[in-house]
């Protein structure tokens, strides 16, 4: 199994921009969701802690694997998809049709950026290597865990539209024999009083 987990709060998302591959830290808000999540997991027998190569994953992965005396690893497939030309925007100055064509069409690419389906393509080639019997943490963003959601359910990437995903939340995806994957659970988040 996968446990797919959103880093915590940083000042941008908080602030409701588009972050992308800006390598913002946690918020002190954020640091804190990290923890919380560090103890949510101490109790679960965890194989390996991976994680985007962008500072707020590999630091709310940092809080998890100390429970558990493991190393982060990075994996490139989990950065958080590339807005390119957007990285920083506020979601109001996006232009409004690159926005509606954006929505429209799954393998529009924001200027010098990444399309949904890429991100599908990699975060797929992503679970394939790691969905197991064992419990895998993998720190991630907005965009590869929902992407993650949609291969499990079997939906088109269009459907990442129409959900929802807090900060410092975990999302679990399984694995059957035959090297299907489904969604166990979605946007779990933990109080701040565990920590």
């Amino acid at each position: 199994m996968i446990a797919f987990v959103r880093h915590g709060q940083t000042a941008l998302n908080r602030g409701g921009r588009l972050q992308g591959r800006v390598d913002a830290p946690l918020s002190a808000l954020g640091a804190q969701q990290a923890a919380a999540l560090g103890a949510s997991f101490a109790g679960e027998a965890i194989t390996r802690v991976i994680s985007s190569p962008l500072q707020r994953a590999r630091d709310t992965a940092a809080a998890i694997a100390v429970h558990h005396g493991l190393a982060v690893d990075v994996d490139e497939r989990l950065i958080e998809l590339d807005y390119g030309d957007w990285d920083g925007l506020a979601l109001a100055d996006v232009p409004t049709s690159g926005w509606a064509a954006w929505r429209a069409d799954v393998h529009f690419v924001p200027p010098g950026g990444e399309s949904l389906v890429a991100v599908v393509d990699r975060v797929g080639a992503f679970c394939a290597d790691q969905l197991g019997d064992e419990l895998v943490i993998a720190v991630s963003h907005v965009s590869p865990i929902k992407a993650a959601v949609c291969a499990a359910l079997g939906v088109d990437a269009g459907a990442t539209w129409r959900m929802h995903l807090s900060v410092a939340s975990v999302s679990r995806v399984g694995g059957r024999p035959d090297g299907s994957s489904y969604l166990v659970s979605y946007n779990e988040t933990v109080p701040l009083a565990e920590v």
